[in-house]
């Protein structure tokens, strides 16, 4: 089928472009526009066009994929075709039936007229990617909404419906439904009074503060995104349109290519492409049908199964929450009744939608009440026999074809399904704590789950506006094996000589969202030492601190107990450091005969990140991850790792193999240092010895 199909309605051609699923303005897309616009100019039957996106949509803008690609360039480029739209002798109108974005709110910005449906999304998200608009964005919209409401769109990346615009001379007219029947009278309007085309570029920014708008939004930008070079190209930008169009845009130009090279474009964009990778699955075609999910139920309502039952009822599905007890049924109701409440005291949810929510949930003490639900996980404490009990009154009960998930963190998802008469049917769904708030689902792939059972995960987690990676069965998955190495050093560092805070700030300077300590103490201390006490029992031979241990003996389990590897105080999130600590840690520093060194900053990042990298690694060559990409993907959704870095693996590729091998012998010759912690994994040392990336390593996959 053509990209593009032209045909007309008395004097007006109306051109049409598709290229799905987003009408991605590719280069063929781009030919097949610039071929239909100058037949329509010639044509002298033709006194107006009208421009249209196929489908419910006009674009979502530029084919990223070409962006550093010859592609990119090959005329006519973006920038090229929207100029010659916008130099057309003959009116042209933009017919907006949906998402209007990036390049193709650059298009139709190049366009003489807009009409859009009421709800139609209009925005520039380049900056998301490292990016500016590079396509005239960043000189055509101020001249039409001015300044101020150019700087918020441009910076912030965020859309704005239609209607938001409907005053501003972006906008012709904004009509309820699809504006096309609107956009052609437009068109026969123009064409009948002989009006000659409105070309953006000729307006001025009447704006008389430009300067002082744009100043404020530096200091603002500063402060939020310091490690983000785009949002001040944008601005810088923005403001040059108060000059001359020429002059702004070979600024917006020489801006935009100097933002497609820089790491942190590059970073973004490897993660944005990442997400999308992640939800191909092997084994699984996007044909593979899937089982209808319309009630779900929740066994556990604790602070983890009560976030899981409000992802659930966020979607608008029904969910049955079932507890062993009357008190932790209430509490856990009282905790989703909790959270609704606070949405709606800061205007976050309307007061009906709260209502509308809590009547989707049915609180039990009975599991008999689960046995009509297409879906139960169950999200109880982390011991395998409980679990297995829990999986074997679960297969008693619960209809055939529904589908039996765990919410477990470490266990062993194969044994759990062996409890249950239905293995086929058993996953892992692994939500990251709290539930309803955090972005990642590790969806966890047995040895014998049914393909249509993985399909279905994957879109109940876009149900659910989850980004969903699917890992083997593994001690911790991806992500908790790999944070065990990386809490492992973070722990030596400490008995070797650094703080819990000197750790911490090395950490958040990098760019996590919080260090270690903080994490821990976070998500509760009294986790990791239930799981490092089995872990450790059954691995006698691997060295860890036991100083993690002693801190959990003293009752010191985090936020929870205003306790942790910091103090805290009631209403207070900041936290503050701990004498009671400080003793502790010289105390078993003692006991084991370590002389404290000094450690430099250097020190700690390289030995946590490159520890992530390193069973990174090792997950890859077992085929407990697909991708690296995949792994990525957990570290910049579930674990706070920069987006400016790109994820472990990708910023292990951008140091380059062979030198993060090499930092990995240095860091064995310390002193009390394991060698064999550094030894690089044999996949890590393969690929560093061939030149190549971890972005290049094609496994068998999860």
């Amino acid at each position: 089928m053509a990209h593009v199909e032209s045909w007309k309605h008395g004097r007006v051609c109306v051109i049409e472009f598709g290229n799905p699923p987003v009408n991605g303005l590719a280069y063929a897309v781009r030919r097949e526009l610039l071929a239909a616009l100058d037949a329509a100019e010639e044509d002298p039957g033709i006194g107006a066009i009208v421009l249209a996106g196929r489908g419910d949509l006009f674009s979502a803008g530029a084919d990223i994929r070409e962006f550093g690609r010859p592609e990119m360039s090959r005329a006519p480029a973006l920038p090229q075709l929207i100029d010659a739209f916008e130099s057309c002798s003959k009116p042209v109108v933009a017919a907006i039936r949906g998402t209007c974005l990036g390049g193709g709110l650059e298009l139709a910005l190049g366009c003489h007229h807009r009409v859009a449906s009421a709800q139609a999304p209009l925005g520039l998200p380049e900056v998301k990617l490292g990016l500016l608009p590079g396509a005239g964005g960043t000189q055509r919209l101020p001249r039409l909404v001015g300044i101020e409401t150019a700087l918020n769109m441009i910076v912030s990346g965020e859309p704005v419906p239609a209607r938001a615009l409907a005053k501003t001379a972006l906008l012709d007219r904004v009509v309820d439904g699809d504006p096309l029947d609107a956009a052609v009278a437009l068109a026969e309007s123009l064409a009948a009074e002989g009006r000659p085309p409105r070309r953006t570029r000729d307006l001025r920014v009447t704006d008389s503060n430009v300067q002082a708008l744009c100043q404020f939004a530096r200091g603002a930008v500063r402060t939020k995104f310091p490690q983000y070079p785009a949002p001040l190209r944008c601005i810088d930008a923005v403001q040059a349109s108060a000059g001359p169009f020429e002059e702004g845009i070979a600024l917006e130009r020489s801006l935009f290519l100097q933002l497609l090279w820089s790491p942190e474009s590059q970073a973004l964009r490897h993660a944005f492409f990442a997400e999308r990778a992640a939800s191909r699955v092997a084994g699984v075609p996007a044909e593979t049908p899937v089982r209808p999910i319309r009630t779900a139920a929740v066994v556990g309502a604790g602070t983890m199964g009560s976030g899981i039952a409000m992802c659930f009822l966020d979607a608008g599905i029904p969910v049955r929450l079932v507890e062993a007890n009357r008190e932790a049924l209430d509490r856990g109701v009282a905790r989703i009744r909790e959270t609704y409440e606070g949405r709606v005291s800061r205007g976050k949810l309307p007061a009906e939608e709260r209502d509308r929510r809590l009547a989707l949930l049915t609180p039990t003490l009975e599991y008999e009440q689960l046995g009509d639900a297409d879906i139960v996980i169950e999200a109880v404490y982390e011991d395998m026999a409980v679990k297995e009990e829990v999986f074997r009154r679960l297969d008693a009960i619960v209809k055939q074809g529904a589908i039996l998930a765990t919410n477990t963190s470490t266990l062993d998802v194969d044994r759990i399904a062996r409890a249950t008469r239905r293995p086929a049917d058993v996953l892992g769904l692994h939500f990251f704590s709290p539930a309803n708030v955090m972005k990642l689902l590790e969806v966890v792939r047995g040895a014998q789950t049914a393909p249509d059972v993985l399909a279905t995960a994957m879109k109940l987690a876009k149900t659910l506006r989850k980004t969903a990676v699917v890992a083997r069965v593994c001690d911790g998955f991806i992500g908790n094996r790999m944070i065990e190495q990386y809490v492992r050093q973070a722990l030596f560092l400490v008995e070797e000589g650094a703080t819990p805070q000197q750790v911490d700030a090395a950490l958040e300077a990098f760019g996590f969202a919080m260090g270690p300590f903080r994490m821990s103490d976070l998500a509760g201390n009294d986790i990791g030492w239930h799981i490092r006490r089995r872990r450790y029992v059954e691995k006698p031979h691997v060295k860890y601190s036991r100083l993690a241990d002693r801190l959990c003996e003293l009752g010191r389990f985090g936020q929870k107990t205003q306790a942790g590897w910091y103090d805290y105080r009631p209403g207070d999130r900041k936290a503050y450091p701990s004498r009671l600590v400080d003793e502790l840690i010289a105390r078993h520093r003692t006991e084991l005969g370590i002389a404290a060194r000094s450690i430099d900053d250097r020190e700690i990042v390289d030995r946590l990140v490159y520890a992530l990298v390193n069973e990174g690694a090792r997950l890859l060559e077992e085929g407990i991850a697909s991708r690296a990409s995949d792994i990525d993907v957990v570290y910049l959704t579930g674990y706070g790792f920069p987006p400016w870095r790109g994820g472990p693996m990708f910023y292990a590729d951008t140091v380059g193999l062979p030198l993060v091998v090499r930092r990995m012998r240095q860091l064995a010759r310390i002193p009390q240092q394991d060698p064999d912690f550094w030894k690089p994994a044999p996949l890590l040392a393969r690929l560093a010895e061939a030149g190549e990336t971890f972005g290049s390593f094609s496994g068998a996959g999860a």
